[in-house]
């Protein structure tokens, strides 16, 4: 998954960054409300921690803002990424404020990395209507573990090509676009282009054969996971 932490607190925020990044996300980080507002309108994310004090340069006398705020908006503009809200404020009042505003989840600090972990697995179910364990042709997907299976076994990928077949059984079935294939592949000063995510994709065809399963390219869309008629 790719995901935006916003969170100024720096011990929880490297703490949060480390078991994300061990569980084999993609992050970017936001520690101001401006740096959350640009990220979340420059990238696309499977998910959003958002927590709610967040420093502003331009508002006194506490220089604090609310993360609301750049939730609302970007709920206004359409955008439906899963987000989960991560915050000391956690009066039932201050929860239905967050719901209301378009939060998916709200968690009280301090709270479990694990749970985080799992929350974010049962927003991704919700918001591609998949299961925590995807089977097609004779490959499996196991989210908890992170693992691939062929034929039973457990078959290692490189990252980059483990992370292209995540994607598309996510769920199987799903056109991905190249522009959303890429955005979800590159790092923030590291953009991924047509010819290398058309290598990745060349690559795991051929490791595809023989599976029951194959990549189709749809002109014009994308890419999708599929048995062969």
């Amino acid at each position: 998954m790719r995901i935006l932490l916003v969170e100024d607190d720096a011990v929880l925020r490297e703490t949060m960054l480390c078991s994300l990044l061990q569980h084999g996300h993609r992050v970017d980080v936001a520690t101001t409300l401006e740096e959350a507002r640009h990220w979340w309108r420059v990238q696309a994310f499977d998910a959003v921690l958002l927590d709610l004090n967040l420093p502003v340069s331009h508002r006194a006398p506490d220089g604090l803002g609310n993360g609301l705020e750049v939730l609302r908006e970007a709920r206004a503009r359409g955008d439906r990424t899963p987000v989960v809200v991560l915050t000391a404020r956690n009066s039932t009042e201050q929860r239905i404020a967050g719901l209301d505003a378009g939060a998916d989840d709200y968690l009280g600090k301090p709270f479990d990395l694990a749970e985080v972990e799992a929350r974010l697995r049962a927003l991704l179910r919700r918001a591609h209507g998949t299961d925590d364990r995807v089977e097609l042709g004779q490959i499996t997907l196991d989210r908890k573990a992170r693992r691939f299976f062929l034929q039973g076994e457990g078959w290692d990928l490189p990252a980059r090509e483990f992370e292209v077949l995540w994607e598309l059984m996510t769920p199987p079935g799903r056109v991905v676009s190249k522009r959303v294939l890429s955005e979800k592949l590159s790092d923030s000063d590291d953009a991924l282009g047509d010819n290398a995510l058309e290598a990745f994709i060349s690559r795991l065809r051929k490791k595809l054969v023989g599976s029951g399963v194959q990549i189709r390219t749809l002109r014009g869309l994308g890419y999708v996971l599929e048995t062969p008629a």
